[in-house]
């Protein structure tokens, strides 16, 4: 680079900065304004008289928290776009390709958000109006007008670099071109912790699904590394922007396929200028569950089939464990007998229409009818008030007819019995007996494992929420009892009796499993379902109640399954999907992974899936993946995998400034464990599940093969971990 070019560069640099610096002084006038706004708020409603509120005081005080509430979510909102506020800028002029002097071109800058001068100009356009569209669209083939797209890239607030992509086939002479164009420069940058967003890179195809109508089912597919997660990211970006008033709302629910997935891109939509999107794992759409844990990949298909659906609902109507069979009680001086088949006659007709912790009073009544019809003696009106008032009668109904919690009727099938006998003609009884020993090992871990939650949301559904008992009144002849009795009395004559277990923090596995009441799913006006070819039947259907009334984004490449029966999961996707048009988007390019890598990946996937969706890879390093091969403990004449792993890890850091991830199976994760957090925290050690969605500069990728045996999914979640590195890859394999 010759000094005369480097000094044009420091001079164009100079330019943007100039600019920069004007936005960032209009940017602290804004908050300035929002401040004095929530000041101006706070003195509003104000009264110093006492005693009932008037009415243009209750005006007041609306206006106070509404003034309040805008001003402070205005400061929170700029607070968060001081890192890359501006990171675009346009040279347009109408017919571009001729060689039009400066003071004929429009310049545009492109941002996070808009930011106006005093006098209402406009110094930057917010990424997802009309008006910045050029940005992304124009090509040298359709320029949209644009002579010079440029790509600012900025630390805090400075401008420290320039990359320009000529969309015309000469540059007017009093232009400056700088770099070698934005979207490779973006492609060689090191991955941290969290994804960035890619609005300053996105290129035209992907635009064009970002920008899509919001009707409907909106599917994006593509091959690993294709920035298909991104897309649709800003895409929920720019519906909130389009059609803020139905999003907000309604909300927007996203969903991804691990808790390691949703750590790694919750910066990019309050990046993007978001903050009103729901992010969830798969483990976590059920509001009080977190689930990590992975179930084998046996137990996972026969939980997620759509037979589960079937034997959860057996498993609603039968009666719960232990509860009594027949009910003897006396009422009004009558003996009363109902057998095990008058019970059973009542719970079917107490179901047939209500669910189950709907339906305690109207099983109350149904059980009075009976007994009146057993006696017929005396007042009917006597006996139903003699039975609704029965201690006895409270009690049988407390055993036979509890509150059930849908997470207690799942651990109901810790029962292999139970299990056999809700699951007879839907499984075999080796998949029953399956299921009960893994209720049983969620009891001994106190932890759900993710296809559970599925189970829980469909049992949920069936069950109805669980309907809180009314507290009962205590007098203080029952409050002497109790200690603390001094402050009891103070609080007057009959105190509310808490539950005080509420309070307590859970201890044994099963108050673990407990914790917390699950309400009724929560509607959402969009839906964006990640890694979507890894749901099963189950998944679908509990988004599914989430997204009846939502247009929906789903992402998602069928090479990189680990939902074995796809032909089962599109059935459950198309019935939650409903009748709602549907429209397609493909992306084919993988700005992810070196060529190198990618190919070394390929040869994996395509003897198991011939027709796999193979992007094209734009980026070569000349460095192919290493291999090396390690012993176990006990072959001395071969490192174990620890030591091997460990002089890998080093090799790669020193060939790279970024991000590594050590992906292991079950087998090996004890023995690597340790590495989590070295080089300076650029390591983390993962499990090849969690890597689904997620990119490293480089990584050390252990036993493939038994990658392949544990995963469900084989060889498609071992294509999944060998195309994560952008950069560097190494590979482990145990001696043969």
């Amino acid at each position: 680079m010759t000094e005369t070019h480097v000094d044009a560069v420091a001079a164009e640099i100079a330019i943007e900065q100039d600019h920069l610096d004007r936005v960032h002084t209009e940017l602290a006038k804004a908050g300035t304004r929002a401040d004095l706004v929530a000041v101006d708020g706070m003195s509003r409603g104000r009264t110093s008289r006492t005693g009932d509120v008037r009415d243009e005081e209750m005006s007041g005080l609306f206006e106070r928290d509404a003034l309040v509430y805008n001003a402070n979510r205005r400061l929170a909102h700029l607070e968060h776009q001081h890192e890359g506020l501006v990171f675009g800028r346009l040279d347009l002029v109408e017919g571009a390709g001729e060689a039009v002097q400066g003071d004929e071109r429009e310049i545009r800058y492109i941002g996070r958000l808009g930011v106006r001068d005093d006098d209402y100009e406009p110094l930057v356009i917010d990424w997802r109006a009309p008006a910045a569209s050029p940005f992304y669209r124009a090509t040298p083939g359709d320029n949209h007008g644009v002579i010079r797209r440029r790509v600012l890239r900025c630390r805090g607030e400075e401008v420290i670099g320039v990359e320009d992509d000529l969309m015309v086939p000469e540059a007017p002479d009093d232009m400056v071109v700088v770099g070698d164009g934005a979207l490779l420069a973006a492609l060689t940058r090191s991955r941290g912790q969290q994804m960035r967003d890619i609005v300053a890179t996105i290129q035209a195809h992907q635009d064009e699904a970002i920008r899509a109508t919001d009707r409907g089912i909106t599917q994006i597919s593509g091959g690993p590394g294709t920035g298909k997660t991104v897309v649709a990211l800003h895409r929920v970006a720019y519906l909130l922007y389009a059609n803020r008033r139905r999003y907000e709302s309604g909300g927007i629910l996203v969903i991804g396929p691990s808790s390691a997935y949703t750590a790694y891109i919750e910066r990019v939509l309050p990046s993007l200028g978001e903050d009103s999107v729901t992010l969830r794992s798969i483990g976590d759409v059920v509001d009080v569950i977190t689930a990590v844990r992975h179930d084998s990949p046996e137990v996972a298909s026969i939980k997620g089939s759509l037979q589960m659906s079937d034997l959860l609902r057996r498993l609603a109507g039968r009666a719960v464990p232990d509860a009594p069979t027949s009910l003897r009680v006396m009422v009004d001086g009558r003996a009363i007998h109902l057998d095990e088949s008058a019970l059973a006659r009542i719970r079917t007709q107490a179901l047939r229409d209500r669910t189950r912790n709907q339906a305690t009073t109207a099983a109350r009544d149904l059980l009075a009818e009976a007994a009146w019809r057993s006696v017929r003696e005396g007042e009917r009106e006597d006996f139903f008030e003699a039975f609704e008032s029965s201690l006895a009668v409270d009690d049988f109904l407390a055993a036979w007819w509890p509150q059930v919690d849908p997470r207690e009727a799942l651990l109901w099938l810790a029962d292999t019995e139970l299990a056999y006998e809700v699951a007879r003609s839907l499984l075999s009884q080796g998949d029953a007996a399956a299921l009960a020993h893994s209720a049983r090992e969620t009891l001994e871990h106190g932890t759900w494992a993710v296809p559970d939650v599925a189970l829980i949301d469909e049992l949920s559904v069936r069950l109805g929420p669980v309907e809180e008992a009314v507290p009962e009144e205590r007098s203080f002849f029952e409050i002497e009892e109790l200690d603390g009795v001094e402050e009891l009395r103070a609080m007057g004559s009959a105190i509310e009796s808490p539950d005080m277990s509420h309070h307590l923090s859970p201890t044994t596995a099963r108050e673990r499993l407990l914790n917390g009441t699950i309400g009724r799913p929560e509607g959402f006006a969009h839906v964006l379902v990640d890694e979507a070819q890894d749901l099963s039947p189950m998944q679908w259907r509990m988004i599914g109640r989430r997204g009846r009334r939502a247009s929906w984004t789903v992402v998602g490449d069928v090479a990189q399954a680990s939902w074995p029966d796809t032909a089962e999961a599109d059935r459950a996707r198309d019935e939650a999907y409903g009748s709602q048009p549907r429209q397609a988007f493909h992306m084919t390019t993988n700005y992810r992974n070196a060529q190198e890598i990618f190919d070394y990946a390929r040869a994996v996937i395509l003897p198991v899936v011939p027709d796999a969706d193979i992007p094209d890879a734009v980026r070569e390093t000349g460095v192919d993946p290493a291999e090396l091969t390690f012993g176990d403990l006990l072959d001395e004449s071969r490192p174990d995998v620890a030591t091997v792993a460990t002089q890998a890890l080093d090799e790669l850091a020193a060939q790279i400034d970024g991000s590594i991830a050590v992906i292991t199976p079950q087998r090996h994760s004890q023995a690597v464990t340790d590495l989590h957090g070295s080089h300076d925290g650029r390591v983390v050690v993962i499990d090849p599940l969690s890597t689904k969605g997620l990119e490293w500069d480089a990584t050390l990728v252990i036993d493939p093969d038994a990658i392949a045996t544990e995963s469900p999914g084989g060889a498609r979640i071992l294509y999944v971990v060998l195309t994560r590195a952008a950069h560097r890859m190494t590979v482990l394999r145990p001696t043969e």
